[in-house]
């Protein structure tokens, strides 16, 4: 093969490379039509790196699978919070993830994983019972309540690799975070513009909820962060949260007790080295769905209990 040859070849390699790699980016991204010049593709390379270090087994930490290739739903994470039940982002139960294509559609059942460091590892499947959609998942953007509930078929055995991470308790705040960080395991984004073989960790800063607010209301096709919502920074070496992270559990530590928590849910892991702030689902807010779900309430639950306790009383 000629010079001129396998400078096109290694040219459209690239190309394609990148191409998958911006699948997840809004539809404005997608469609621009400026030339990919080799200085374009170079930052594209970096804007996409997650960083971190290598995890050891993460024991709440589950792979949800839909799919290897991205375009065909792609894998991420998610938090098992009991013996039966994981919470993840409800994007990830779809292989298209814009509210546009999302609408009418049913969530695909994933197979899940549990106690894994390695994609080599995924061997042993837990089964899926069923997955809950928040009420309100996608009510208004692509970010909306991006939260569901994944029941598995069999109880998980607990063991020094799986074991299910806290939900918030009431005295559980934020701002009583210890070193105001938080720690955060995915299988995002890596040097090569794949997806990580290896689980990765990394320690986020919490960020002003204002300033996260007010970046994204400036960028369009991002969340329109609320208060259900929480972001974190990056660090001082530029890492930060990519393709194929959301879903995992920011997990943070009280400061008066010592106790760790999922403090959220990763919804937008687009960040990367393009912008500032990941974007979670403050798990507080939700903990009377999530119970809800737990419980097996159906919709007479609430009404049938109020219509028992009026009588008794």
């Amino acid at each position: 093969m000629n010079t001129s040859n396998k400078m096109g070849f290694s040219l459209t390699v690239l190309l394609v490379v990148a191409w998958a790699c911006l699948a997840h980016v809004s539809h404005a991204e997608e469609t621009r039509n400026d030339p990919v010049s080799g200085s374009r593709l170079a930052s594209i390379r970096s804007k996409r790196m997650i960083g971190g270090r290598l995890a050891p087994v993460v024991p709440w930490h589950a792979m949800i699978y839909i799919s290897d290739n991205v375009l065909d739903g792609g894998y991420a994470g998610g938090a098992l919070i009991s013996d039966r039940w994981i919470l993840t982002a409800g994007r990830n139960l779809f292989v298209r993830k814009s509210r546009q294509d999302i609408q009418g559609t049913n969530p695909v059942i994933p197979k899940v994983y549990l106690g894994i460091s390695k994609r080599a590892e995924a061997s042993n499947e837990h089964e899926v019972q069923k997955v809950v959609l928040h009420p309100a998942f996608q009510n208004q953007s692509d970010w909306d309540n991006d939260l569901a509930l994944i029941q598995l078929k069999k109880a998980v055995v607990m063991s020094n690799k799986v074991t299910p991470i806290p939900l918030p308790d009431s005295g559980h705040n934020l701002a009583n975070t210890v070193g105001g960080v938080g720690l955060i395991a995915g299988w995002g984004w890596g040097i090569h513009l794949t997806p990580s073989a290896l689980l990765k960790y990394i320690k986020l800063p919490l960020a002003n909820h204002s300033e996260c607010k007010e970046e994204y209301k400036r960028i369009a096709f991002t969340p329109d962060v609320d208060d259900k919502m929480f972001c974190t920074g990056i660090t001082t070496y530029q890492e930060n949260v990519c393709f194929g992270d959301a879903g995992g559990a920011l997990a943070v530590t009280d400061a008066e007790t010592g106790d760790i928590y999922a403090a959220g849910i990763l919804s937008y892991d687009k960040a990367c080295n393009r912008h500032n702030y990941g974007v979670y689902m403050k798990i507080s807010s939700y903990l009377p769905w999530i119970h809800s779900v737990i419980r097996g309430d159906t919709e007479e639950s609430a009404a049938l209990r109020s219509k028992i306790m009026s009588a008794l009383v």
